[in-house]
């Protein structure tokens, strides 16, 4: 409901002695998140939207129970925050308040997308941009709890910024001329142009608010959603190339928009992850990760073909080995599955995971 497998390819310890408890700080002191329902953590909890997962089975291994989270546990946003050291999950724009929002605020949305129509068939969604607007609010919080402007950007430039939007434009939008003409109007490359366009204006929005360190999680293997492989795959197993192909253009594309930032840019630094080439590993080498996944073709929860017609139900019974199964539900990953994606994405396992270097790197530089 919402994201589609996007941010796959697009961006915290207490130590007790005696009575006397030191808790470590975070590698950086904020970590901002945009993005949709990869990450989404329960900003479309109270909006009129049918993109929403505030509700049992959703949750049922996440401390908190549901939250908003499109798993059944932590998304791979949670992990990131885990091992940059943060000593609490970053809160959702929704209900961030006061001097919380100095450690960093999730603006993330289910449905969301570039550009401003996509997801509209499911309701209410706070688009990028509507997410790009709600972090200068933010931004003027911080000026307000600092005092003023200079200090306010001097904190907010060491902060990691992580952007991961793209994949609803191609699952709730190009890929759905039912309702909506941008698959009549564009080429496939024609309309990852289009994208990456206005995500660059949007980026370069942000930039102009204050300097920073950012991550970009570049779109996934949309294509090898349950949802994909219910609608379009004969067999039920194999990939859907045409929507990867179309989505994998767009990775590219984003590929050089880092490096074009990052030679444009001084004060900040970009890099992405290569969440798509990760989640080609969990499919070719399933045993080789965490317990091992044994079913990479269906949701742990959900209706249909390939549990991938409709997304998990209220209170609807899920499978009981869920750290064996990829997927959650019809888009997204298990928790254990985004255990993987977070680790790799902050500490690189391959040279292809993360360019031009990783999270862990990333964290560690000085602007």
């Amino acid at each position: 409901m919402g994201s589609g497998l996007k941010g796959w390819t697009a961006l915290w310890v207490a130590v007790a002695a005696a009575a006397v408890v030191v808790v470590a700080e975070p590698q950086v002191p904020c970590y901002f998140i945009f993005g949709d329902s990869l990450v989404d953590n329960g900003n479309n909890n109270n909006i009129q939207s049918l993109a929403r997962a505030n509700y049992l089975p959703y949750g049922i291994d996440f401390p908190d129970g549901p939250t908003g989270r499109f798993s059944n546990g932590k998304t791979t946003v949670d992990v990131i925050a885990e091992l940059l050291g943060f000593d609490d999950y970053i809160p959702p724009y929704a209900s961030a308040r006061g001097e919380q929002v100095l450690r960093g605020v999730n603006y993330a949305s289910a449905a969301a997308g570039i550009r401003q129509e996509t997801g509209q068939q499911l309701g209410a969604r706070i688009d990028f941009t509507g997410q790009v607007n709600n972090y200068k609010n933010t931004v003027s919080q911080v000026v307000d709890i600092l005092g003023d402007e200079d200090s306010a950007a001097d904190y907010l430039r060491q902060c990691i910024y992580s952007i991961g939007v793209g994949s609803n434009d191609y699952l709730n939008n190009y890929f759905m001329p039912q309702y909506y003409s941008t698959s009549r109007r564009y080429t496939p490359e024609q309309y990852a142009n289009v994208l990456i366009q206005q995500y660059t204006q949007q980026i370069r929005v942000t930039r102009l608010v204050f300097a920073s360190i950012d991550f970009f999680y570049v779109d996934g293997q949309i294509g090898c959603s349950p949802n994909a492989l219910a609608q379009n795959s004969p067999d039920g197993r194999t990939c859907v190339q045409r929507i990867n192909g179309a989505n994998q253009i767009f990775n590219n594309k984003l590929r050089g928009l880092v490096d074009q930032f990052n030679s444009n840019s001084r004060d900040a630094r970009f890099i992405y992850i290569n969440a798509y080439g990760i989640f080609q590993d969990l499919i070719d080498r399933p045993s080789a990760f965490g317990n091992g996944f044994r079913v990479t073709n269906a949701g742990c929860c959900g209706v249909g073909r390939n549990n991938g017609q409709i997304t998990c139900l209220p209170f609807q019974p899920s499978c009981q080995n869920r750290d064996e199964y990829l997927f959650w539900d019809a888009f997204h990953p298990t928790e254990a599955a985004n255990i993987v994606v977070g680790r790799r994405s902050y500490s690189a396992q391959k040279a292809s995971d993360a360019y031009p270097f990783d999270i862990r790197r990333l964290a560690q530089l000085q602007l």
